[in-house]
């Protein structure tokens, strides 16, 4: 129990229905949704699409997203795949020869096809109860009569807004500068867009006007994109890949995801003795530092598009968690691995949501960087991702870019299921953060007995590159421990990830919702 004393959050208890997300506005909506008859799949899409105007910085019509799904009355799990792929002119040799080591965060080369659409429209015609004219609704409203910006979601615009170039800034500033808190926030461009979805389908996205506006304006800043490549992007459904962690078993997504790093560096952990450590002091937090520059190592090495991802059943396995964790000097940090393609980002939503019937869906959904690419249509303003930024330039590299292919992906929805039952759909946003809050969420449950909230409360740092980023919620003898130990401390640019969960707890009969207080979300039930 927490101290009521303290400042903090309660997490959130309901029997009908729950919703955890980054956004108050997409949580009330999701929830109409299930009181409106909607299922947890009606609810998630009709949650996330508000999120593409309440948090424009984060996601949005142009971006990718993941799912993983328990239907009602069932604990199988399935995977959907809703990332995109190069277009088919992507050409890495070319890259080479201009004298490129990366794709350009801020380039047309970095934009890939958005495959969140595709997605979302699957998974309404196979497992949705509304259809999606109800479920788009509440966005659609959203767009025109505008949301009030919320306090983290300012932070970040101010932030991101530098990036912003050519026709996004028209859309996305107010007199060329980021809008402050509380100031109404309108694109009713996105709702013409979500209209003809609603309408249309995925064909009122992938073709006509839309798909015009899209491919036109690619082509006008010097991209190769055409609408043949727009026309075939499709998802995939998937199996997620599962390792075990004290009996629990953590559900993620296949590649071109990174959610194997996760389960990796669950197994390097299962090789001390966490339990004995502080859950806040610096042995346990300098043992997570170390597993996670190992596994996110194997992730540079490994992970790529689902057909060339180079050897993840010894990713997984528990013999190479075990040589590996040999590695780790308990006293001391070992140097840094070499750094993958694409640079740092923290910019994603997270949407988890539960009905009466206990179908569960973990949804994340990302244009990567703040903004993407900072590049926009020309007619509908919608935000091209920079996922191409997460390829690989190196020739013969598992993850090389080239046309047709899924870049390695940072954005990994998670589940727990226990003794063959899911318990928890929850997600950790933050971009390369991911696989480690992941960890950190896990193990603060199973390991230190946390409750869901008060293990995505709790503090947070991450092995970020040449550096141990740690927030301001640890003690200065635990920074001077860490750098005893040869790690080089330093800050983050702001709050690490952001966390939504909810446990289902079938013996008393309740979904208990937890939300954290770095995003401006809640868990909300009825």
């Amino acid at each position: 129990m927490r101290d009521f004393e303290r400042p903090g959050r309660s997490a959130v208890f309901a029997t009908n229905g729950m919703c955890a997300t980054s956004h108050p506005l997409a949580a009330q909506t999701a929830i109409s949704i299930l009181q409106a008859g909607g299922n947890a799949v009606d609810a998630a899409i009709g949650g996330a699409m508000v999120l593409n105007i309440a948090e424009p910085q984060m996601c949005g019509l142009g971006g990718d997203c993941f799912v993983l799904l328990k239907p009602a009355g069932e604990e199988r799990v399935i995977g959907l795949n809703g990332s995109g792929r190069a277009p088919a002119g992507l050409d890495a040799a070319a890259l080479r020869a201009k004298g490129w080591s990366t794709i350009p965060t801020e380039s047309v080369e970095a934009a890939t096809l958005p495959g969140a659409v595709d997605a979302l429209c699957r998974l309404s015609a196979d497992w949705g109860r509304l259809g999606l004219g109800p479920v788009l609704a509440p966005a659609i409203r959203y767009a025109r009569e505008g949301v009030p910006v919320a306090p983290r979601v300012a932070f970040d615009w101010a932030e991101d807004g530098p990036r912003l170039a050519d026709a996004a800034r028209d859309f996305y500033l107010v007199n060329g500068a980021a809008p402050a808190t509380g100031a109404i926030f309108r694109a009713p461009f996105q709702a013409d867009v979500m209209e003809r979805i609603a309408r249309d389908g995925r064909a009122g996205f992938y073709d006509g006007p839309v798909a015009e506006d899209l491919v036109r304006s690619l082509r006008a800043i010097g991209g190769t994109h055409t609408l043949d490549d727009l026309a075939a992007v499709s998802c995939d459904y998937t199996d997620p890949v599962a390792g075990d962690y004290g009996g629990i078993e953590l559900l993620e997504h296949p590649p071109n995801g990174q959610g194997a790093t996760a389960i990796l560096m669950l197994n390097i952990l299962s090789e001390f003795d966490l339990a004995s450590l502080d859950p806040l002091g610096a042995d346990r937090l300098h043992l997570e530092a170390e597993a996670a520059k190992l596994a996110y190592d194997a992730r540079n090495r490994f992970i790529a598009d689902p057909d060339r991802t180079a050897r993840l059943e010894h990713m997984l396995a528990p013999e190479t968690a075990r040589r590996l964790a040999a590695l780790i000097d308990p006293d001391r940090a070992m140097p840094n691995p070499p750094t993958a393609a694409g640079a740092v980002h923290r910019d994603t939503v997270y949407i988890t949501v539960v009905d009466r019937d206990l179908m569960a869906v973990s949804l994340i959904y990302s244009i990567y960087w703040g903004f993407g690419t900072g590049l926009a249509s020309e007619k509908y303003g919608i935000l091209f991702q920079n996922r191409g930024a997460g390829f690989s330039l190196e020739q013969g590299h598992p993850n090389e870019a080239a046309g047709g292919r899924r870049p390695m992906h940072t954005i990994i929805p998670g589940m727990l299921r226990k003794a063959g039952r899911v318990i928890m759909p929850f997600g950790v946003m933050g971009g390369a953060y991911q696989p480690t809050g992941h960890a950190r969420f896990v193990s603060n449950m199973v390991t230190y007995g946390m409750d869901p909230q008060t293990a995505i409360d709790a503090p947070r740092a991450f092995a970020n590159q040449d550096r141990l980023e740690m927030e301001r919620g640890y003690g200065e003898e635990v920074r001077a421990a860490l750098a005893a130990k040869g790690h080089r401390i330093a800050a983050p640019d702001g709050p690490l990830g952001g966390a939504q969960a909810i446990f289902i707890d079938r013996e008393g009969g309740f979904l208990l919702g937890a939300s954290d207080p770095r995003k401006d979300g809640i868990a909300l039930g009825y």
